[in-house]
């Protein structure tokens, strides 16, 4: 193994202590969770999640943020899926995100605070969402 310089050690606990943030739990009230059963990883959900992870970082939100992984939501034939839960927003799930529909949940749903219409395929009742 190659040696390090101070400045490549400094770099790289930075890198350590933001993946550290990103896997904490404690105090983060908004959850993604992705359906990465088999038929969801066959379907692009490593992408989903991958592009989900970029997105909250770029929108500096891993403080707020938890983001997981979950076997299979039974919603196979709209696979990839995305379940979000967050306080003053219905818990949706989310079906056939793609890495641009990806990108657009975090930005509308989760920074918006909006639902993204065409791609719900679990919504919740009409009388518990506030209009």
């Amino acid at each position: 193994m190659a040696k390090m310089t101070l400045e490549q050690l400094r770099k790289l606990r930075e890198e350590k202590k933001g993946d550290m943030v990103r896997r904490d739990v404690e105090g983060k009230n908004i959850q993604i969770i992705v359906g990465m059963g088999t038929c969801g990883i066959a379907a692009g959900a490593k992408q989903t999640f991958d592009e989900i992870v970029k997105v909250v970082d770029e929108n500096k939100m891993t403080a707020d943020v938890i983001i997981r992984q979950t076997g299979c939501m039974g919603l196979c034939h709209v696979e990839p899926t995305v379940e979000i839960v967050m306080p003053g927003m219905p818990a949706t799930i989310y079906g056939k995100v793609d890495v641009p529909t990806a990108r657009e949940i975090v930005i509308k749903h989760v920074v918006g605070k909006t639902l993204v219409e065409n791609h719900i395929y679990d919504r919740p009742a009409v009388d518990i969402v506030k209009k």
